[in-house]
This record gives structure tokens, sequence and C-alpha cells, in this order.
């Protein structure tokens, strides 16, 4: 970890808890920091507050007073899912203080190089990819962290220069960052997505060209060239651009050309080699490809990786075949565009198990997607609108369940042999489940039952 003084007796607020919080709070405090926490929970259901009270650390609990912003504080670390429509917060930017979000603090304090995914959908493959590869590689020590489930600002903490950071970044993170510079950037896609907290797709786009704002000519900026819209949105870098597209050969990034994937015209592997099943996925591999032959890797490691790499948790993850139906979970979908690519990677009969939260969308955009749609089981707040969507598509199968642990013996029953169940909501989970990961673990859990 970098020695810094940057935050030494300086007020600093930490507004919102959860594991991203607690690292930001605890680390200002290591860093000689004046640190105040302010979470919405209360402190009596809050184990996370009681250990930074016992660090030492100043907690307020149960609201978010306005009045904190009396207090002189000079800078605030916003948890991601706080929106900027909260008082609290857009009464410290109306006052100048500066907010960012915990990844900030990550970089200005790591010693390792870093290497930053975002985009709507492919992040988590993408990150993970580009970790297994660079740890099979020879010489190349990575550390994984951000969205993914790792605290940035806690894997960074015990990062060396020995070491690199593969970090996913979300919109919301990336909205608070003022110094963060990766030394290699990707944008896998940008589609609509999260307005329910940017309010348009603009906006949502600009947050996530943030990771580029701070490179500068000898940094590289990895990003989708089948997306006309996303080169346009990028155009301001300083970075070396490297494109990757699944659709047209590139001479100067990643492509695919007579069956083999290239790199600035070297092979690296045929596609019928890679186990990961979709064409989404191919976008993904080609971002993890481009990033880790940047860093100096040998094939034999990408080789390694994508002839054995099956997928991650929870996105497109073959769960088991039982009587002759493959189960998918795919509880990471939690938008049309997400389920689109996952209908889309297969051509045999599929039971879909659809539902969540309602965003206020619909979801015409998913018909074209359904042709192999044979019954679909809906649930949540979204199960009527998805039904709608059902019956224009002409599947003759719709039933609704109160939950996807319930949806699953209904698909096992409408299913044949040879038929794909596939978990692809389509929608946030936060209607009846906490996280997409306890769905899909719920899911899973399910499916393992009926053996």
């Amino acid at each position: 970890m970098k020695t810094i003084n940057n935050y030494q007796h300086k007020k600093i607020l930490v507004l919102g808890l959860a594991k991203s919080g607690v690292s930001a709070a605890s680390l200002l405090h290591k860093l000689g920091a004046f640190v105040t926490v302010n979470d919405y929970k209360p402190l009596n259901e809050n184990p996370e507050a009681q250990g930074l009270l016992e660090q030492g650390i100043k907690v307020i609990c149960g609201c978010h007073p306005i009045e904190l912003l009396d207090e002189g504080f000079e800078l605030i670390v916003k948890n991601p899912g706080i929106p900027y429509t909260n008082p609290l917060v857009a009464g410290a930017i109306e006052r100048g203080i500066p907010v960012i979000t915990e990844v900030e603090l990550a970089y200005q304090i790591s010693e390792a190089e870093l290497i930053g995914i975002t985009g709507t959908n492919g992040k988590t493959t993408t990150t993970t990819l580009i970790f297994e590869i660079l740890q099979a590689n020879e010489g190349t020590n990575p550390l994984i962290a951000g969205n993914i489930g790792t605290v940035a600002s806690e894997v960074a903490e015990t990062a060396t220069k020995d070491n690199q950071m593969v970090v996913e970044l979300s919109s919301f993170q990336l909205m608070g960052i003022r110094s963060f510079r990766p030394h290699i950037a990707i944008i896998t896609n940008i589609y609509e997505a999260h307005l329910d907290y940017h309010g348009t797709k603009k906006e949502y786009a600009q947050a996530k060209a943030n990771i580029t704002r701070n490179q500068l000519e000898d940094d590289y900026l990895i990003v989708n060239a089948d997306q006309e819209e996303l080169l346009d949105l990028i155009s301001f870098t300083k970075a070396k651009i490297i494109p990757f597209s699944a659709k047209k050969p590139l001479a100067e990034g990643c492509s695919i050309a007579n069956g083999m994937i290239t790199f600035l015209g070297e092979e690296i592997i045929l596609r019928s080699d890679i186990v990961l099943p979709g064409e989404h996925n191919l976008e993904n591999i080609m971002a993890a490809i481009a990033a880790t032959k940047l860093m100096g890797v040998q094939n034999k490691a990408i080789r390694k990786v994508l002839t054995t790499f099956k997928g991650v948790k929870h996105r497109t993850q073959f769960v088991e075949e039982i009587a002759g139906r493959k189960f998918y979970n795919d509880s990471k979908a939690t938008n049309i565009l997400a389920a689109q690519s996952a209908l889309n990677a297969f051509s045999e009969p599929i039971i879909l198990l659809a539902g969540g939260l309602d965003r206020g969308n619909e979801f015409d955009e998913l018909i074209p997607s359904l042709k192999n749609v044979k019954a679909m089981i809906t649930f949540g707040q979204t199960a009527e609108k998805l039904e709608k969507v059902a019956e224009i598509a002409g599947i003759e199968m719709v039933h609704r369940v109160d939950n996807v642990e319930k949806a699953v013996p209904i698909a096992f029953e409408l299913s044949k042999p040879g038929d794909v169940i596939l978990l692809s909501p389509a929608c946030a989970s936060w209607d009846q489940y906490k996280t997409f990961e306890v769905r899909g673990d719920i899911f899973i859990d399910a499916v393992h039952k009926l053996k």
C-alpha cells in the first residue's frame, strides 16, 4: 500500500456502509482522517457499524440527518448505491464538498497495476477471464476486486508492485472518481440500463466513459468496435484505443477470421476450441485476450483457460443434467439484453424462468429471442408483463408461480429430454430477493432437490 498523507487530520463522512463503506471507513481511519460514518440501519441491527465503533470511529445510525453537513466535512465517501438525489449528497454538492466512491481510494493507495472493466453486460465474465488467464501465466500475480464482490480498497491495501489488480467497475462507482486511472480499461458494451438511478441513458453512458477520463497516452482503452455509439462516446480519450469485434476482422485489434481469434494479426486460438457458449461470450473473450496480450501474457496461458473455462456462477452457469434436461442459472440477467444473450446461446427447446423487479419498462424487445422458448414460467412484479409478451410470441405453456423455488419442479414437468431449463429473469431481484446471487442459489438448490 502506498503511504499517502492526503487525508491526515481531515474530517471525512462515509455515507452508507455495506462492504465498501466499512472498508473505506477503516482505511481512512488508518490514514489519519477524522472519520464519521452515517448509515440508515439502526445501530442495534448494524454489526458493521458496531465494529467500526469499536475501532474508535464515530458512528451515526438510524437516519441521514441533513444537519451533518454543518460539521465541516472536507470529503464524503458515498456508498455507490446511494443516489445523488439523496438530500445529504445533493446538499454536499451544493456546498462544494467533493463526493467520491471507494474505488477512488483504492486507486490512490494501490501499488499494483490496474486493469478496470466496465460495461452493461459481460463485466464479470471478462473480469474473471482476465484474472484466470493471469493466474495461469508465469510471472503474473493477479488480484481480483471491485463490483465482482471483493472491495477494491481492501484488496489495494495488500497489493504490491508485483501484483495486477483486475477490477470490475459499475457506473455507480465510476460516477464518484476524481483521479482514478487504470493502465488498461475495458468497456464491454453500452445499452440502456439503471435509468431509475441515472435518469437517462446519456448520463448512464457518460458514467461508464469515466473509466477512461484520466487515462493518458501510455494507457490502453479496449472497446467494442461493433458499437458505433460507444466509439463516439469515448472519442475524447487520450488512451490508445484497442478495438475488438465479433462481426468483422480487425487488423489493429482482436477479432475472428477463418474460425481463428486473432490479436494484432497474431493467431491466438481456434473458436471451436473455446468451451464457453454464446456469441455474447465471444465478445467477453476477445476483450480478455486483448487485455492479457497487452500485458505480455503467453498464448499457452490464454489457451489453457479458454479450453477449460465454462463460465461464472449465475451467468449462464451450467448447473446439472437431470433425465436429459439441462439446467442453466443465469440469475445475473437483470435486464432484457442479458436475457436475450442467454436465450440466443441455445438452439435447443427452452423452458424459460423469468420475472422480478418492475422498473417500469416493457419486454417487447425480448420477443425475437423467444423463438426457441416452448414454455415460460413467471414470478415477481413483472409476471403479468412477461405473460403478455409470451402470448405475442405464441408460447402456449405459460404458468405463474410465487417464486423461483416453485418454478423449478413445474419447469421439469413441462420439459422433455433434450430441453434446456433456463433461469434468465430479465429483471433485477430486489422485489423478492436481496441479490441476484441469492436468487441464483435458490434456483440451484431447487434443481438439486429434483434429484
